[in-house]
């Protein structure tokens, strides 16, 4: 399997591609001339200004004010774009609108496909943006915020509030009430929407209860707008989708605000406290998004594009621009293996996408349960296939192209939350190979350093990026001293961004991903943060300490286990493992649920009071112990024994 080529795209394909048409309007227009995407990429890092600046002329940005400079600040992350223009987002989104195409075409579990005209959005995002201008009084900064699920609600919700010019910010509703509160609590919004209910593997899940928790611990929240699934007994306090949808539209408006200004919110796992509130800027994300939906994408108008997201995850962010390159957004909301594991497949035939996105998860799911769409379904639409969310093993390379589709374009990402894009990625000029990522991205200086900083090549190390991106965060919501940002990026290179991700460069030029460098969890390609783990086992009145790791085994399987410390007299009997389990459920999710509850006679510590997660996890991974932790780091050093010998009992 090592470096077999599984993918070549022919000439015709890359002679139509988004990238060549770059190239050649540089060559054209600006008189430069790169015979490799190498060499493109080297050029838009050295040339970070230009780079960057040709962008907003190949893509015709639309936007007030002095384009110079381009550019201001010496070192990450105190860098600012383009500080002396205004755009807006929304804005562009509807340049793409017509009346040949849908929209959005979506789908929720257990119902029929439905379309969403552009006519139809245009209207129903102008009658909720007079809505929150008018009730409740939301202009240009202010936040507005939504407990939502993957349906075109959403979509509307966030570009009615980005056409006001202020900031939006949104969480899936199967987070838990502490999950969203902690969340949201700290961005003191204006407006609260909300979903009633979903449906998940063939379940349906009321979320009124959690829905008037929130409500009552976000006081700047004056204005509640709920979305009904089913119907139920009125309550006053709220307004209603319904109601307010039967409004006459008026002319769409659009708020120009500064390229830095904030367009939303997005979230950490919450690994060392609350979830840090991840602030990006209207100018970077737009430039971004075209860049890399266009580029590295290659999203044309007309395509038909679907991520499997929900509205807690920074890929609902990312696919919804596939509208800036006039495409069709394809959404879904339900459970991607209900009623069987290869319903995505089935959507795809159905609905005829073109690109269709999914996690790494999903894909070895369906390798070990044997499944071959392409006998089943009629894939012949189906262009590429993105994989993101934790490293697509080799076998998982394999499985697409033997059992879905042969002349596919495989587009294995990885990029994260902090960026609301990918750091590496797709190529449409360039082969696939089995096990690895196609490319760095344009704009995108990322080097793999070693444990003495210096730049490595086919050599594991720490992921690195050495200059700014307009879609790197401005500031995380409330840190005005920079000291959280600086402390989450920053901490190991001075004015170098650590990204926290384990990675080689090939001697292709390709990338390789082996998993998280910190204590993050990744479960499935779900992150998950330990703190919001500990916060609700903290609730279980039994368990005096705790300890989460997740590790990341071969073929796509992750273990992820729960180390208890009881209180004096307890005893992990099934009850109280139930208790443990019901509880982080209710409080997060079922994705942040252990695979198994271990006890364990003590929880280790460093000298400084710091839960010891990483080495822990290293410990599971068969890493000798010396490489693993210092012991002599350790508060509580005999602690570490018991996990040394629990990880040779498990191997």
């Amino acid at each position: 399997m090592k470096d077999q080529l599984l993918w070549t795209p022919t000439e015709d394909f890359k002679d139509q591609s988004n990238l060549s048409n770059y190239l050649g309007w540089l060559q054209k227009s600006k008189h430069l001339e790169f015979s490799n995407y190498e060499q493109l990429r080297i050029w838009s890092n050295q040339e970070l200004e230009q780079f960057w600046f040709s962008l907003l002329e190949y893509f015709n940005i639309e936007f007030s004010g002095e384009v110079e400079p381009v550019l201001v600040g010496s070192e990450m992350p105190h860098y600012q774009w383009f500080p002396r223009i205004s755009l807006s987002y929304s804005e562009h989104i509807f340049k793409n609108e017509n009346d040949t195409r849908p929209a959005i075409m979506y789908k929720t579990e257990g119902s029929e496909v439905k379309e969403l005209s552009w006519k139809k959005l245009k209207e129903q995002v102008s009658i909720l943006s007079d809505y929150l201008k008018t009730k409740a009084g939301v202009k240009k900064g202010d936040r507005v915020v939504g407990y939502l699920t993957n349906t075109p609600e959403s979509i509307i919700s966030f570009l009615a509030v980005n056409a006001l010019g202020a900031i939006w910010s949104s969480c899936s509703p199967d987070f838990g009430v502490s999950s969203v509160i902690d969340r949201f609590s700290q961005i003191e919004p204006k407006a609260f929407i909300a979903v009633d209910g979903y449906q998940y593997g063939g379940k349906y899940f009321d979320k009124t209860a959690t829905i008037a928790q929130v409500a009552a611990s976000l006081p700047t929240a004056k204005t509640v707008l709920l979305i009904t699934r089913r119907k139920s007994e009125a309550n006053s306090s709220y307004d209603y989708w319904e109601d307010i949808m039967r409004q006459s539209p008026n002319e769409l408006k659009f708020e120009r605000v500064n390229f830095n200004d904030p367009i939303w919110i997005l979230y950490s796992s919450g690994t060392t406290g609350k979830p840090k509130a991840i602030t990006h800027s209207q100018g970077g994300i737009l430039l971004e998004h075209y860049k890399y939906l266009s580029f590295h994408n290659n999203i044309k108008e007309g395509d038909r594009c679907f991520w499997y997201t929900t509205t807690g995850w920074m890929m609902w962010n990312y696919i919804q621009s596939s509208l800036l390159c006039g495409a069709t957004l394809v959404m879904y909301d339900g459970s991607p293996a209900w009623p069987k594991i290869d319903s995505l497949w089935q959507l795809a035939e159905k609905i005829k996408i073109t690109h269709l996105g999914t996690s790494a998860g999903y894909i070895v799911a369906n390798l070990k349960s044997d499944i071959v769409p392409k006998k089943k379904y009629d894939l012949s639409q189906l262009v590429s296939i993105g994989a993101t969310g934790s490293p697509l093993p080799p076998e998982g390379f394999d499985w697409i192209y033997k059992s879905v589709k042969k002349d596919i374009w495989l587009t294995s990402i990885s990029g994260g939350t902090d960026v609301c894009s990918a750091f590496v990625g797709g190529n449409p000029l360039l082969p696939v190979f089995s096990g690895e990522i196609q490319c760095r991205a344009l704009g995108c200086d990322l080097l793999v350093y070693d444990k003495n900083g210096k730049p490595v090549e086919n050599e594991v190390g720490e992921m690195v990026i050495t200059r700014p991106m307009p879609s790197m965060p401005i500031y995380f919501w409330s840190d005005t001293d920079f000291s959280n940002y600086t402390s989450s990026y920053f901490d190991l290179f001075n004015g170098i961004w650590r990204h926290g991700d384990w990675a080689e460069i090939t001697k292709r030029g390709g990338i390789k991903i082996f998993g998280r460098s910190d204590a993050t969890l990744n479960r499935g390609g779900v992150r998950i943060g330990t703190s919001e783990i500990y916060r609700a086992v903290d609730k279980v009145h039994e368990v005096e300490d705790s300890l989460i790791i997740c590790v990341e085994k071969n073929v796509g399987e992750f273990y992820m286990p729960l180390f208890l410390k009881l209180k004096k007299g307890q005893q992990l009997t099934e009850s109280l493992v139930k208790k443990v389990n019901a509880t982080i459920r209710n409080s997060c999710s079922p994705r942040h649920v252990p695979d198994e509850l271990i006890l364990t006679p003590d929880i280790p510590y460093t000298i400084s009071g710091k839960k010891t997660e990483a080495p822990v996890k290293k410990i599971f991974m068969g890493k000798p112990l010396q490489n693993a932790i210092n012991k002599d780091a350790l508060r509580n050093p005999e602690s570490i024994d018991f996990f040394v010998k629990k990880a040779r009992s498990l191997s």
